[in-house]
């Protein structure tokens, strides 16, 4: 039992690397293929509309409660593994690559949410600590390819993509080899057009994940739009001395730390109290970063940056763990992938809409606009939390 939760983290990091390999090596892509200053943005959404209709698909089918999860999770990583793969076949365009990245989005929806509900099938008690450590690989993962730009930074970008599938097949073998199914879990029933959207019907399970969808208009265009921050600041600095993909993966990563403290913080004061409080940080930074993003202290840029990272993520796995604790129990993997498909769908929006409206002149102020999604998500916490308060009840999970 004990060495369940640090193989579901290795698989969870390993396979979602491949979701970010392309924002990596998007530079020499447009390089390679003279495309135009859209197309990043293009190439990040892509991903997440795969990923959104691979959830809307496996939520309505119910096949995470149906299906064996580690199964599961196992055949859709080798499946990503593979398209993936097929990016980097010679005489490839542009337009296949879209295509395999949004393929390569659809089958992830077998692994994130799949890993979340494995682990809840194991871990009933303390899962917001569970879940913590599975997030903080998903942000670990997110980061990575960045690193392996880094280190491959002699090679073709290919090769970046080749790395991120073969780490990918390791960790599906590892999940379906080394995790059984788990005691808490619960066979689901034959999935239908509504029953997926079953969970809410529960006013809790309504204010989880509508916190979770403001977090999420947030984190992902946070996460795109890192190196763009990085590369305007040192362009407005040009004595700024620092490796563009090397920083891109230590402010990414240093999230999972926030994921990991955040479960166990949330031990302590409660899981929701938690999340509110990381949720009202990234909404003060959304608001701050007009004074510090283009900051002529490079040490107050990195460490805005920084806590920013810590602060956009740390709700996430708590968000989750309210989804799952407050979901119909034959239904809790189900009710992940919908909540990821709905919160996925507005990264799309969100990202698309700041790829839009920014210019050279307004990148200093643009992206406040993040702060919408964190207000509408306290909202809705605060208010619920409201009439407990009142009568003596606590408000926290």
């Amino acid at each position: 039992m004990k060495r369940i939760l640090p193989v579901i983290v290795i698989s969870q990091f390993f396979c979602t690397s491949l979701w970010f390999a392309g924002n990596a090596v998007v530079g020499d892509i447009v390089q390679q293929f003279h495309l135009g200053p859209a197309y990043p943005a293009l190439l990040a959404s892509v991903v997440q509309l795969g990923f959104i209709s691979g959830t809307l698909i496996f939520g309505i089918l119910s096949i995470a409660d149906r299906f064996s999860p580690s199964r599961v999770f196992f055949t859709c990583a080798m499946i990503a593994a593979l398209i993936t793969l097929a990016a980097t076949t010679d005489g490839i365009n542009a337009g296949e690559l879209v295509f395999f990245r949004f393929l390569t989005g659809f089958f992830i929806a077998g692994i994130y949410p799949v890993g979340m509900k494995i682990a809840s099938d194991h871990y009933q008690h303390g899962l917001g600590r569970s879940l913590g450590f599975l997030v903080g690989a998903l942000v670990l993962g997110t980061a990575l390819p960045h690193l392996l730009k880094l280190a491959m930074v002699a090679l073709p970008w290919k090769y970046v993509i080749m790395a991120t599938s073969l780490l990918c097949v390791l960790g599906g073998a590892a999940m379906l080899l080394l995790v059984p199914d788990g005691p808490y879990r619960q066979r689901g029933v034959k999935g239908s057009f509504t029953a997926f959207l079953s969970g809410f019907k529960n006013r809790e399970f309504r204010v989880a994940a509508f916190g979770y969808f403001g977090h999420m208009w947030e984190l992902y265009t946070f996460w795109v739009f890192v190196p763009a921050m990085l590369t305007a600041y040192k362009s407005y600095y040009p004595s700024a001395g620092f490796n563009v993909p090397l920083m891109s993966f230590a402010i990414i990563s240093v999230g999972s730390i926030a994921c990991v403290l955040g479960g166990i913080i949330s031990q302590r004061i409660g899981v929701k109290r938690t999340a509110t409080i990381a949720l009202s940080v990234s909404c003060l930074c959304c608001f701050l970063s007009p004074l510090l993003l283009f900051h002529s202290s490079s040490i107050l840029f990195f460490a805005f940056l920084f806590m920013w990272s810590i602060a956009v993520i740390a709700d996430s796995p708590l968000f989750s763990a309210l989804v799952a604790k407050n979901a119909p129990p034959e239904a809790k993997g189900t009710s992940l992938t919908i909540v990821n498909c709905i919160g996925f769908s507005v990264t799309i929006i969100s990202i698309q809409f700041i790829s839009a409206v920014k210019t050279l002149d307004n990148a200093r102020y643009i992206y406040i606009l993040l702060a919408l999604g964190p207000v509408l998500g306290l909202i809705g916490l605060l208010k619920r939390a409201a009439p407990r308060a009142r009568n003596g009840g606590s408000a926290q999970a």
